[in-house]
């Protein structure tokens, strides 16, 4: 059995191996790596994205230090598959992870090499910190790669975001208790951050890899109740964006970001530290809040759940001090597979002939290129959404997407550049392209092992 494996099954501490040891004044210093994971923030979500009613000034000011992606992808429309891509750099089809953990995939399972796995390799001192979702207690962040794991379990949800109720168990499968304690009222994603700046303080004199996946704004539709007022004051009819309370949880995620972004800068380690934000899927448009959707993606068709834009496009920052061009904007499209070949370039680190990877690094795009070394991406996700949407598959090649449904075979073709919101369906007038098309995805689903099966 290789270390890496013997790792695995026992876990660091049960080694007796220790965090990695800090660098010394005379090596070389290396980059940090902050990953900031929303669950089911939506294209539009944020200021710099375009919306008027919630307010992100911290995010803002973020996306003016970095570059904003105006073609970001999650590689699913849920949370799960998404998950596994960012930490593996392979699409979900491939890890056998099409669906939602635990019921649609089993989980993540420990031959995949993780980013946090590589990274811990080389030095770095590693964390996971909020929502895990990629399996149960086996599977959980401490056996992949990561040396802290605050509040990451098999859940997708939470039963509530205010202490104590969160670590109160309720319902099953997705939905249950986060192991963090708090003080009565507090809310878990204050809490949660809280976490990660104690993190980052501790390991600010070495290396370190942060995974903040926070719950937010993932239902329930749950807020500080000052907060909500505040946007039940601003809301006005006929707007898209129209939810106080999702309002209200956006706030908080704003703030979480700027507490993040104030500590590395008071530690002064923010010139060596990358800070990447990003969605696991587009936000949830159904109404699933007392009259009122959570979000709206427009002009994106659609939302969580759906193969259309709204389902699988989300915001993407990018912030490398030095490099990146502060306030620029990327219109090539990124995808999570990309997260992991692209952080393993910036560390320096080798790719592992022995495990290669989907994604291609992002760095060429970072540093003010204008294309990545591909053209094309593919998504499969073989569910009956509890959205309402049916199961499918897309390719998309430079600006264009065709859509397979799997359950009557049809084929919808779009022309993204001209027709961002999907509204004029081209795959009758343009049959060759279609086919085309067509046939990349039926040959891609073939090359990871996906089958076009319907599943309920």
């Amino acid at each position: 059995m290789t270390r890496r494996n013997l790792l695995r099954q026992l876990g660091p501490a049960a080694l007796g191996i220790s965090l990695p040891a800090r660098l010394s004044s005379a090596e070389p210093r290396k980059l940090n790596f902050i990953f900031i994971l929303i669950d089911d923030l939506g294209w539009t979500d944020l200021g710099c994205y375009g919306s008027t009613f919630y307010e992100t000034p911290n995010i803002d000011r973020f996306a003016k230090l970095g570059m904003k992606f105006t073609h970001g992808y999650a590689t699913a429309p849920v949370c799960s598959p998404t998950r596994s891509s960012v930490m593996t750099g392979k699409y979900p089809a491939r890890v056998n992870i099409t669906g939602i953990v635990p019921g649609q995939a089993e989980g993540l399972a420990l031959k995949e090499v993780t980013i946090a796995e590589r990274l811990k390799e080389a030095g770095y001192a590693t964390a996971s910190i909020g929502k895990w979702h990629l399996g149960r207690e086996a599977l959980y962040p401490e056996r992949q790669g990561f040396d802290v794991n605050v509040g990451g379990t098999h859940i997708g949800m939470v039963s509530d975001f205010f202490y104590p109720a969160w670590t109160e168990a309720k319902g099953r499968g997705a939905r249950g208790s986060v192991p963090v304690e708090g003080k009565p009222g507090d809310y878990l994603a204050d809490r949660l951050t809280d976490e990660a700046l104690k993190f980052i303080e501790g390991n600010s004199d070495r290396p370190f890899f942060l995974y903040l996946s926070h719950y937010l704004v993932h239902t329930p539709m749950q807020a500080k109740l000052d907060v909500i007022a505040k946007y039940k004051h601003k809301m006005k009819p006929g707007e898209a964006h129209n939810n106080a309370i999702y309002a209200a949880m956006i706030e908080s995620m704003d703030e979480s970001v700027g507490r993040i972004l104030q500590k590395i800068e008071d530690l002064k380690i923010d010139d060596r530290t990358v800070v990447i934000f990003t969605s696991d899927n587009g936000g949830l448009s159904v109404r699933d809040a007392p009259d009122t959707p959570a979000t709206s993606n427009v002009p994106l068709r659609a939302g969580k759940g759906y193969m259309y834009e709204g389902g699988i496009r989300v915001p993407l920052i990018v912030r490398w001090p030095g490099v990146v061009r502060p306030g620029s904007v990327c219109d090539v499209p990124a995808a999570s597979i990309d997260f992991f070949p692209t952080m393993l370039e910036m560390a320096q680190l080798k790719r592992d002939k022995s495990n290669p990877v989907d994604g291609v690094s992002m760095v060429p795009v970072l540093k003010g290129k204008d294309k990545l070394r591909r053209d094309t991406l593919y998504w499969h996700y073989p569910y009956y959404d509890i959205e309402g949407a049916e199961p499918g598959g897309v390719v998309r090649k430079a600006n264009y997407k065709l859509i397979e449904f799997y359950a009557d075979k049809r084929l919808e073709l779009y022309d993204l550049a001209a027709d961002g919101s999907e509204t004029r369906n081209l795959a009758t007038e343009m049959p060759d392209k279609t086919k085309q098309l067509h046939k990349l995805l039926d040959n891609w689903r073939k090359s990871v092992g996906a089958e076009p099966l319907i599943r309920k």
